[in-house]
């Protein structure tokens, strides 16, 4: 992997990639950019996970002029969900340059995405069957692409969007760069591209064990209302040097920590809203060991390179295959053994297992912990603390004062009181976290599709999306 500063990138491209945390290529990223930035179209086949949307985000951001108001740039994908998630990335990579990136996408009223274009887009991110809505009614006209992605092809083909994609395609000015996505190349996808592109360079990634060795990796299944709980449970039993706890928003991370602290924990928070003096500070007390726990967002840890931490906690399930490679590897480093453990609902079990697939490792399920469980962990660990003083300091001096309490008190009823003393019981103190939502899967995504373009069928109303994989061009 290379650094982004190797890519010759603009000024503000490269002040948007700092804010997100992001300082190595992924594999893809490094291959694809600087094609891309040479204007040759390109064939990507790489898994979720890889990095890719930066990969041909970059490339279409940095060759755009943020004066232009005409659509220069679209990306074809087969769900909203994955609609939206694009369009966020996009619009996080050009913030500074000034280029608006707009979803368009079924489900959404489409007066309200008519008024949004009025703000004059410079990409559009958008499903083939609302795409082709847009284009009847003449509210989106692609005369001047410049630039055109699909991705998840593969996808688009399994859901029946492929003369969809011809049609959208046949409106583009054929004097235009492009390039497709997919994790798989079935034959259909690779005569689209032999009809559509011009000598693409084709570029594979290999799926590969995404994963740290020296890190052990768990999962708890476990309703949003009761994670907190569980949480502090976990953190009693296991009673971290030093822990990370990773929370999905800036909004997640400011409640956690202080919800933390309110229990009696050591937490701090850090994401990107912060200062940059608050950050260092922040930083520093948890280097120094004066805090336990930092609770972060994901591009807030990217850039973290702390040694010490014995454990990392993902109280919301990460967004992808590879901010989850991200977290886990903040622990297990420098030949030292770690633990990650990962808070999955109901609703986000099967995506779980795609980051299982991707990642190829087998994310082992512990049952949740009890009270009980969590009030042994403390004593343990009171217990472990009298051995080691006993053995490491100088007890000398209350040697006395032992001898005269012991004349009027038996030893196992002494001992018993100490411990009592200086263990931690379970805090319940009550608290109040923001509900997050589940994750929508990409499987969840694609049934649905698939369940939506069925009942167009049976109410008699034209599907968006034929399957049909011979219909020619128009050019």
């Amino acid at each position: 992997m290379s650094s982004f500063n190797e890519l010759n990138l603009s000024s503000a491209l490269m002040q948007a990639i700092s804010e997100m945390g992001f300082e190595e290529t992924t594999p893809i990223q490094e291959k694809a950019i600087p094609l891309a930035l040479q204007g040759k179209d390109i064939i990507g086949q790489a898994q979720t996970g890889t990095g890719k949307t930066a990969a041909f985000g970059i490339p279409m951001i940095e060759g755009i002029t943020p004066e232009r108001e005409n659509i220069k740039g679209l990306i074809i994908t087969p769900t909203r969900e994955l609609a939206i998630q694009v369009a966020e990335e996009l619009n996080r990579i050009g913030q500074f340059k000034g280029i608006r990136v707009l979803p368009i996408y079924g489900g959404q009223d489409i007066e309200r995405q008519i008024r949004a274009l009025k703000s004059r887009p410079q990409i559009i991110v958008g499903t083939p069957g609302r795409l082709m809505d847009h284009m009847r009614r003449k509210t989106i006209r692609l005369h001047d692409i410049e630039i055109v992605i699909l991705d998840e092809a593969d996808e688009m083909l399994s859901m029946g969007f492929i003369e969809d994609i011809e049609n959208i395609l046949s409106e583009i000015p054929t004097q235009r760069q492009t390039m497709l996505f997919s994790a798989t190349m079935p034959k259909p996808i690779l005569d689209l591209a032999q009809r559509f592109m011009k000598q693409p360079e084709f570029l594979s990634i290999k799926a590969k064990e995404m994963t740290v060795p020296l890190v052990e990796q768990y999962y708890l299944e476990v309703q949003e209302t009761f994670k907190f709980d569980v949480l502090c449970r976990l953190l009693d039993i296991h009673s971290p040097e030093l822990a990370i706890v990773f929370g999905r928003t800036k909004r997640r991370v400011d409640e956690l920590f202080e919800a933390l602290s309110k229990r009696g924990y050591s937490a701090e928070g850090i994401h990107g809203d912060l200062t940059q003096a608050r950050r260092d500070t922040v930083m520093r007390h948890f280097k120094e060991g004066l805090t336990e726990i930092l609770v972060a967002t994901d591009v807030a840890a990217r850039g973290l390179d702390i040694s010490g931490v014995t454990h990392v906690y993902n109280f919301d399930i990460p967004q992808d295959p590879e901010s989850y490679v991200h977290r886990i590897g903040r622990t297990g480093r420098a030949g030292k053994t770690g633990i990650a453990f990962t808070f999955v609902t109901p609703r986000e079990i099967s995506h779980l297992r795609l980051i299982e697939q991707v990642a190829r490792k087998k994310i082992i399920r512990k049952p949740l912990p009890t009270v009980h469980e969590a009030l042994e962990g403390q004593q343990r660990i009171t217990m472990e603390k009298i051995l080691k003083t006993l053995e490491d300091e100088d007890i000398f001096k209350y040697r006395e004062l032992a001898t005269q309490l012991l004349e009027d008190n038996d030893s196992v009823s002494l001992l018993s009181a100490a411990l009592k003393l200086l263990t931690k019981e379970p805090n319940t103190t009550p608290v109040r976290l923001t509900e997050e939502l589940p994750l929508r899967t990409k499987k969840a995504s694609l049934e649905r599709s698939s369940r939506e373009r069925s009942g167009r069928e049976k109410s008699g109303r034209k599907s968006t999306s034929r399957p049909n994989y011979r219909r020619r061009p128009k050019f």
